[in-house]
């Protein structure tokens, strides 16, 4: 927890002692009374966080917050629904990887309870994105969608995107090799199972291209990180 994170709220009341984040400041970083750490409103500044006094039951707090966040990358990941601790890594790892958008979506080699899984029905997936966000020293954090159809998830899709599906099968070109028109960049990746014959065809037919990360096939959450971390560096140096 490089950055610890609160909601815009919580920075004007007392914060429990018995919360996972006064066990970091009290245990992990070993702060004392007057001593700082750094702190963040999700998706909003961030800055320095005072501990001014401790209680038995709480934490009282002093903020600074006067730093702005940069934006996240104009970056959209679509990603086949696999098993619920792939899918926790992918939305830690994406999100420190700093996409704006993030929908899992049902595919043909998608297990149907995996869209059912606690990890979204309990509201979970939300602590692995806080997490991505504080390992990566931001407050800016994706929106995420999970449950819908991959043909439903792009149909809606913006026009001046670049459209990018991973694929190990029949794509011939790497995905740094691709000449890409467009800033704003959608990825998709397919499950644990890959796309059917039937996806490719759609992706083909919405206007994406299919790459390789090289002649190794990955797992789901090692393609999506090393995808990613190709796309943002194609970004950063403007290639």
């Amino acid at each position: 927890m490089n950055l610890v994170l609160f909601e815009a709220d919580e920075v004007y009341r007392p914060l429990d002692r018995q919360d996972t984040r006064s066990q970091h400041i009290l245990n992990v970083l070993r702060r004392e009374i007057g001593d700082t750490f750094d702190a963040g409103v999700i998706n909003g500044p961030r800055g320095k966080a005072r501990v001014e006094r401790i209680d038995k039951d709480n934490l009282i707090l002093e903020f600074e917050l006067n730093e702005t966040d940069p934006p996240l990358y104009p970056i959209e990941l679509i990603v086949g629904l696999s098993r619920p601790q792939t899918n926790r890594r992918i939305l830690r790892e994406a999100t420190s990887l700093g996409v704006r958008r993030l929908s899992f979506v049902q595919t043909d080699r998608s297990e149907p309870s995996y869209a059912e899984s606690r990890l979204w029905s309990s509201g979970e997936w939300k602590r692995h994105v806080l997490d991505g966000a504080a390992q990566a020293f931001a407050t800016r954090i994706p929106e995420v969608y999970f449950g819908k159809a991959l043909e439903g998830s792009i149909a809606g899709l913006e026009g001046d995107v670049e459209r990018i599906a991973l694929d190990n099968y029949e794509s011939h070109i790497h995905l740094l090799d691709m000449d890409m028109e467009y800033s704003k960049i959608v990825l998709a990746v397919g499950s644990e199972r890959g796309w059917s014959g039937d996806e490719r065809n759609t992706l083909r037919t919405n206007g994406f291209n299919l790459a390789h990360l090289g002649p190794r096939p990955l797992r789901t959450e090692s393609a999506v990180v090393a995808g990613l971390s190709m796309i943002a560096g194609l970004i950063s140096t403007g290639s």
